[in-house]
């Protein structure tokens, strides 16, 4: 195959997601894809998604969801609690949603991607983009390589990074009452830990565990034999609320304990002559709103749809005209960088372990559950990232 339209660079979801769309709007699409994406994990990936509607609908029309849907459980309910008795908690009937958002399996999700792509039509696999640039001809390099982008390094795109000096550890776990759907958080000052309702390896009382801890208490429980963590897994929920073993019962591990450093970053450009960024190579977040991958699956949706609307209404311009990505640049910039202060400000908010400042916020979260459109308006723009 020859004359690509487009040249998609990395190998993760956002990578595979934005190939197969641009395969199914009729562009010509060579994967640049590093061989060692080929080759089986060395462990377990124990990471889970918490995929919104936005994502879940662009999953529809690349006709992945129906099995991803299988490996995954849905959210309900949202029960939040602050570290002074603050309380938040969203459900999808208040909504007026079928689910808040759908716990998918990271590995699976990336094996139907793949799945996909090899009977998509219209995408060669290619050769990794190395030193000298993208292996083939083509009107756009889409990169999408994650935080570690080399190419985005290559195009002199900064990419300022503010390191949290936390880790996110995650894990599966199961527990002895069913979690009836409810993902439930914690924000216990200095650390952040999240339940999220999970189907495997039990339908009904299993979670994806994503603690968001200081890098000394992270290096701390890596160590610890299964039963040691499981203690002090229990200990920290009991501690942030009493009531919470009632309903989640007892917690087990089904899977090894992971982790990894947190940051935020944003790259100074998104876009340039032939090349764009998207994903986490264009920006990251903090995981306490499990917002990184819709972003990043929102940039796919948005790219194909400018991409789309110019080869209609202008069909002179090539993929990579600059005034055409300068206009997927202007559509993703603000949505990305609104929910990054929102993550980042949350953060440091419960970071603070001043007295004032922890009535403060405990109030204001119980303030915005009592305020009904305030509340609606925080989860519809989680729902639509």
């Amino acid at each position: 195959m020859a004359g690509f339209d487009v040249c998609v660079s990395g190998s993760g979801a956002v990578a595979m997601s934005l190939a197969l769309a641009l395969s199914a709007d009729g562009w010509k699409v060579a994967w640049a894809r590093s061989p060692e994406s080929t080759k089986p994990p060395a462990t377990p990936d124990v990471r889970t998604y918490a995929l919104n509607a936005r994502a879940i609908q662009l999953l529809e029309r690349l006709r992945v969801w129906p099995a991803l849907k299988a490996h995954s459980a849905p959210v309900m309910e949202m029960d939040v609690r602050g570290d002074e008795g603050g309380t938040l908690s969203f459900s999808a009937w208040q909504q007026c949603v079928r689910e808040l958002a759908w716990i998918v399996d990271a590995a699976e999700l990336e094996r139907l991607l793949g799945e996909a792509l090899r009977f998509a039509p219209r995408v060669e696999v290619v050769p990794p983009v190395g030193e000298h640039g993208a292996p083939v001809e083509a009107a756009l390099l889409a990169i999408c390589e994650g935080k570690h982008s080399s190419t985005r390094s290559a195009l002199g795109v900064s990419f300022a990074r503010q390191e949290y000096g936390h880790w996110g550890v995650a894990a599966r776990l199961k527990a002895t009452q069913a979690h009836h759907g409810v993902a439930r958080q914690w924000f216990r000052s200095p650390d952040i830990l999240a339940l999220l309702p999970f189907n495997q390896p039990d339908p009904l009382a299993s979670y994806g565990l994503v603690w968001s801890v200081p890098q000394a208490r992270a290096e701390h429980l890596l160590a610890l034999s299964p039963a040691e963590f499981e203690r002090e897994l229990q200990d920290a929920i009991l501690q942030s609320d009493p009531t919470a073993p009632a309903k989640v019962g007892e917690l087990s591990l089904t899977s090894p304990v992971a982790a990894w450093p947190l940051a935020l970053a944003q790259a100074s450009r998104w876009t340039g002559p032939g090349w764009v960024l998207l994903g986490d190579a264009a920006h990251q977040v903090h995981p306490l709103a499990g917002q990184g991958l819709n972003l990043g699956l929102a940039d796919v949706d948005t790219l194909v749809a400018v991409l789309k609307q110019a080869r209609a209404d202008e069909p002179w311009r090539a993929p990579g005209d600059e005034r055409t990505l300068r206009r997927y640049a202007r559509q993703r910039e603000w949505p990305t960088k609104a929910m990054a202060g929102l993550t980042d400000g949350l953060l440091y908010l419960f970071a603070d372990q001043r007295v004032p400042m922890k009535d403060l916020r405990n109030a204001g979260m119980s303030l915005v559950q009592r305020l009904g459109p305030v509340k609606s308006w925080l989860i519809g723009k989680a729902l639509d990232a």
